[in-house]
């Protein structure tokens, strides 16, 4: 059986704004994974799936280059490909600036080479923190 994860985004309140499964392409029971390859692989398959059909709004982890934020995710002011290695140098500098955290079945997950087991019912969080004005 294969590590499919149910990825919830959630705000820094709690609520869920987006809920999905994420196929990790890794073997359960025993698999483990680094928040690392976590947040690759979560943003490597969010802009695979955008490049196969790209729309004006994009609904990903990070704020691509050139996108303005809006409530729903990022509008591209043109629908274009992104460049999935960026976004996933994007993201993982956001992580560790605490731009989101990740919690996996209730526990903050606090550093990239960090590793946890994934098992049938794995769900996993990423809070995204915005920014207090003027700081």
């Amino acid at each position: 059986m294969t590590a499919a994860v149910t990825v919830h985004d959630e705000t820094p309140a709690g609520r869920r704004l987006r809920t999905f499964n994420l196929d990790l392409g890794l073997d359960l029971p025993t698999a483990r994974i680094t928040v690392e390859a976590l947040i690759r692989k979560r943003v490597q398959e969010e802009v695979a799936q955008h490049n196969r059909a790209p729309v004006e709004l994009f609904q990903g982890l990070v704020q691509p280059p050139g996108a303005e934020r809006t409530t729903h995710g990022y509008r591209l002011p043109d629908r274009r490909s992104i460049d999935s290695e960026a976004q996933v140098l994007r993201a993982l500098d956001a992580f560790c600036r605490n731009g989101f955290i990740v919690i996996v079945n209730d526990r903050q997950m606090e550093r990239l080479d960090e590793a946890f087991e994934l098992r049938a019912g794995t769900e996993i969080s990423f809070v995204k923190l915005v920014p207090l004005v003027g700081g």
